[in-house]
């Protein structure tokens, strides 16, 4: 276990053992040539964002939630198709070496305040590093300092989430205390205010986690946790500095923080930056605009019918919405509508020139074509080229993270209303309901995704995460934290399409799209018209896309395989290898 220190190690030689350029470095690195100096410990400490458990830029860490529908229902919902012996991530190397930093960090030569900055980043990571094990397997071995391979405390069973949880609390606490850098202009490292927008989202997740899964026995403390998130994040409203982008105006704005290649300094907390000459690059272009390589991830239409009109009513107010067409329900919409999906003026750039650019069904099942992690010009669509920067914390999540916090706690105000959900819908172009926080509950949510919530502002509060913070990755903890694992058996429906063998306008360019027919392929075709079937049968084969009429209605996709959520899906399986090694960690209930 030890090698893998000899390459961090002897990197932080060239820096922390010469205090010259011309010095001769020494032949072995030693632990003071690493701990004993400041150069040594940032060394050290930059080796951590390389480590497997942390998000990098990818761009569909969704494909697997409640509002898309893919190529391929995940094994995790396919009924007896996921169990201990295709699980994973049971891996534990990174922390090690985190813990090995925290143990040594501790040489008198480096000032303690300098100390206790780099402690406060590697506490971060821990607390990083046990947030991602305990979403995924509850209760997991706290481990504090770097076990030698003959532990005995390897061979340890697991301890209880409440343990694991209040040293996670203590060491994201010491990480905002004593983290000093306050703000980094190239928003790619850890500052205070990182570490303060993330305990948001930990204390966030666990309060609402214990709040909703009574079987824990622990939701009288979760009133704690959710005070601690409410907490977190006001401190990055009060003093952070940091503001919702409204350059270009509400038609643009949104979309800015997702396709600029670099990050948008005012609401970015922190990104995970491209860099053409390093050879740094994201494939969102290639994932989202690919037929074969990404999942064909597409939204559902009932998540698009979340999204509001501009004067702030729900669109499901209007008995006409199951019947409309797509170029009718997509017009007067939150401007976010526009900026996440492929509709309307929607152009893409091809040998420079600006081509109109409706759904195109190559790419989506539903209709409701992502855009929002993608750059318009298609030289970017054929492999990872992307040199747009991926936003890891964002404001917009903080100030949700408030809201959602105060509503849970109930102390939720007309003020925090207006500071928070009034200003993200502001931006986003709605003009209604901004400054005085909902009495009446939108019958659309809780019929089809909250039937337990009565309070109409937490209904707002959660309708609003769905919407802005939609593809960040953020989906599948919420529907767990909320106890709403359901949602993921939600049928994958899109647009409503009137007839067979009626050619549409979806952008209404003047040119005709796409049309559905079943058995035999009209002709003549229509130039420039895909063509889809929807016939129950391609010949031997089941077809997967139809319409749920028959011969009309929304587009229905992989109804032949149904998606299967259980009790035990909140927690995945522990591996079957390393349960096998370990026997007393035990298999999460319902695993076995």
């Amino acid at each position: 276990m030890k090698k893998q220190y000899i390459g961090i190690l002897l990197v932080c030689l060239g820096l922390a053992a010469c205090k010259k350029l011309d010095q001769k470095p020494e032949s072995s690195a030693t632990k003071e040539a690493v701990f004993g100096t400041e150069n040594g410990l940032k060394l050290y400490t930059n080796s951590f964002y390389n480590m497997d458990f942390l998000p990098k830029n990818s761009t569909s860490q969704d494909a697997m939630s409640d509002y898309l529908a893919v190529k391929a229902v995940p094994d995790f919902v396919r009924d007896g198709g996921f169990s201990a012996n295709n699980s994973s991530g049971w891996v534990w190397r990174d922390l090690r070496n985190i813990n090995y930093f925290i143990q040594n960090c501790k040489d008198p030569a480096v000032p303690a305040t300098v100390r206790n900055n780099y402690l406060g980043i590697a506490r971060y990571f821990r607390a990083y590093f046990y947030m991602e094990k305990v979403k995924r397997f509850g209760d997991v071995p706290w481990i504090g300092k770097p076990l030698d391979i003959d532990d005995p405390a390897l061979m340890g069973g697991r301890d209880k989430r409440e343990l694991v949880m209040d040293s996670v609390l203590a060491d994201i606490n010491f990480a905002c205390a004593n983290i000093s850098t306050t703000n980094d202009p190239s928003r790619t490292t850890i500052t205070k205010y990182v570490a303060y927008a993330f305990k948001s989202r930990l204390c966030l997740f666990e309060g609402t986690f214990r709040k909703y899964h009574t079987d824990l026995n622990l939701a009288t403390s979760s009133s704690k946790w959710l005070e601690e998130a409410a907490s977190a994040a006001d401190e990055i409203i009060k003093k952070g500095g940091y503001s919702l982008n409204t350059a270009g105006g509400a038609g643009v704005s949104y979309r800015q923080v997702f396709n600029s290649n670099a990050p948008v300094a005012n609401e970015v907390l922190q990104s995970a930056v491209a860099d053409l000459n390093l050879g740094v690059l994201n494939e969102a272009n290639w994932w989202w605009t690919s037929g074969t390589y990404g999942a064909k991830a597409s939204f559902t239409r009932t998540f698009i019918n979340t999204y509001l009109k501009l004067d702030g009513t729900p669109y499901t107010n209007d008995p006409a919405y199951r019947t409309m067409l797509f170029k009718d329900e997509v017009k007067n919409r939150d401007l976010r509508l526009k900026q996440t999906i492929r509709l309307g003026d929607y152009k893409r750039i091809t040998s420079g020139q600006q081509i109109p650019a409706p759904p195109v069904f190559s790419y989506t099942f539903t209709g409701y074509q992502p855009i929002k992690w993608t750059l318009d010009d298609t030289y970017f669509d054929a492999g990872a080229l992307n040199t747009n920067a991926v936003s890891l914390f964002r404001y917009a999540e903080v100030l949700l993270n408030y809201a959602e916090a105060k509503a849970e706690l109930g102390t939720f105000t007309d003020a925090d209303w207006v500071l928070t959900i009034g200003a993200l819908r502001s931006r986003a172009g709605i003009t209604g309901g901004l400054n005085v926080k909902p009495t009446i509950a939108d019958p659309y949510l809780t019929i089809n995704y909250f039937p337990g919530i009565t309070d109409a502002s937490l209904l707002e509060i959660r309708r609003e995460r769905g919407i802005e913070l939609s593809l960040e990755g953020l989906r599948f903890s919420d529907l767990l934290r909320w106890k709403r694992g359901p949602l993921m058996e939600q049928e994958w429906n899109g647009f409503y399409v009137p007839a067979l063998n009626t050619p549409l306008d979806l952008n209404e360019d003047g040119i005709l799209d796409v049309a559905f027919y079943q058995g035999t392929r009209p002709t003549p075709a229509v130039a420039g018209v895909t063509y889809v079937e929807v016939s129950a049968n391609i010949g031997a084969a089941v077809n997967s896309q139809l319409l749920r009429n028959g011969s009309s209605g929304e587009l229905t996709w992989m109804k032949e395989i149904p998606r299967k959520w259980n009790e035990r899906n909140y927690y995945y399986p522990i591996p079957l290898a390393d349960l096998q090694r370990n026997p007393n960690l035990k298999q999460n209930k319902g695993w076995d």
